[in-house]
């Protein structure tokens, strides 16, 4: 379980690095509305997929993954420096779609209403 622990820290280590990386330091307006929401280290620590969502249509969502994609050389190495490991791991940039699949939950049991709601319990209502 060692290695999943560390794989875990890295994790964790690489976001918060990547979060301050595109607050302090990179300008590009395509990663502008970008907010990191997660990274994941594989077990072999070769990669790290750091999630990441955004607001607007899908152009600016494709515009992210294009500006996150040129660029990944610089957060790595400005990753490398700062975090100090051995081995820095490739990393790779995903868009977050559990945000998006939550909202659409959230809508649909809206939509639903107080009526399906299981035991009959209706929530409070404003007035």
């Amino acid at each position: 379980m060692k290695g999943f622990e560390r794989a875990k820290r890295i994790g964790s280590s690489v976001q918060k690095g990547v979060s301050e990386l595109l607050r302090r330091d990179i300008s590009d307006p395509r990663l502008a509305g970008a907010t990191i929401t997660g990274a994941k280290a594989s077990r072999d620590l070769g990669v790290v997929y750091v999630y990441y969502i955004m607001s607007g249509d899908s152009r600016a969502i494709k515009a992210a993954a294009a500006g996150f994609r040129s660029a990944e050389g610089f957060i790595r190495r400005s990753l490398a420096s700062m975090l100090k490991i051995k081995y820095m791991p490739v990393i790779r940039f995903r868009y977050d779609e559990s945000f998006v699949y939550g909202t659409n939950i959230d809508n649909i049991l809206r939509e639903l209403g107080n009526s399906d709601v299981p035991g009959g319990m209706q929530p409070d209502k404003e007035e």
